[in-house]
């Protein structure tokens, strides 16, 4: 399974790509961050994201797209580009026809090092290690967006082909 991550953020917006299945190593495709520019005004940022994430999915050709989900923060304003680089995300990948998982930061957390309370070194070490790099992958958004990837291939896989297998078994038996 081929997964597209993003670590959803208006000013940088990180993107990996890794293939796997549940349960063992995946493999590196690509990562990247897609920056705008803050004093730009916010309608361009936004097209710039959508053109760029676009570009990414039809490049990289996923099966699906991992978001990370919108959580409460603090600074309103910094959650409100977060939400707004988010459903630019989801619907990147919607546009293409993909199914889209969001995933709270704990559950990546939880996915990638054991612990929902992993710090970012943790979960930059860990992704490193998952993928065999040679060195963390840089800045720590694109460190992110891979682990998105990774919690996607390990737990949504399995979601996918539950949700699946209850799909048939809701229709009269399997196929």
């Amino acid at each position: 399974m081929r997964v597209l991550g993003v670590d959803p953020g208006l000013t940088r917006c990180g993107v990996g790509v890794v293939e796997g299945v549940p349960g063992r190593p995946c493999t590196l495709i690509a990562y990247y961050v897609v920056y705008t520019d803050p004093a730009d005004d916010l309608s361009l940022r936004l097209l710039h994201l959508d053109r760029s994430l676009t570009e990414l999915v039809a490049e990289h050709q996923p099966e699906s797209v991992a978001v990370e989900r919108v959580f409460s923060q603090h600074n309103v304003r910094t959650v409100m580009g977060t939400a707004q680089a988010s459903g630019i995300a989801v619907l990147a990948g919607a546009r293409a026809g993909l199914p889209v998982q969001t995933y709270t930061p704990s559950e990546v957390k939880a996915a990638v090092t054991g612990s929902g309370q992993a710090d970012k070194a943790q979960m930059t070490a860990m992704v490193t290690r998952l993928l065999r790099l040679a060195e963390p992958p840089k800045p720590a958004d694109a460190a992110d967006a891979l682990a998105l990837a990774i919690c996607h291939v390990w737990r949504g896989g399995t979601r996918s082909k539950l949700a699946a297998a209850a799909d048939r078994a809701r229709r009269g038996g399997a196929r």
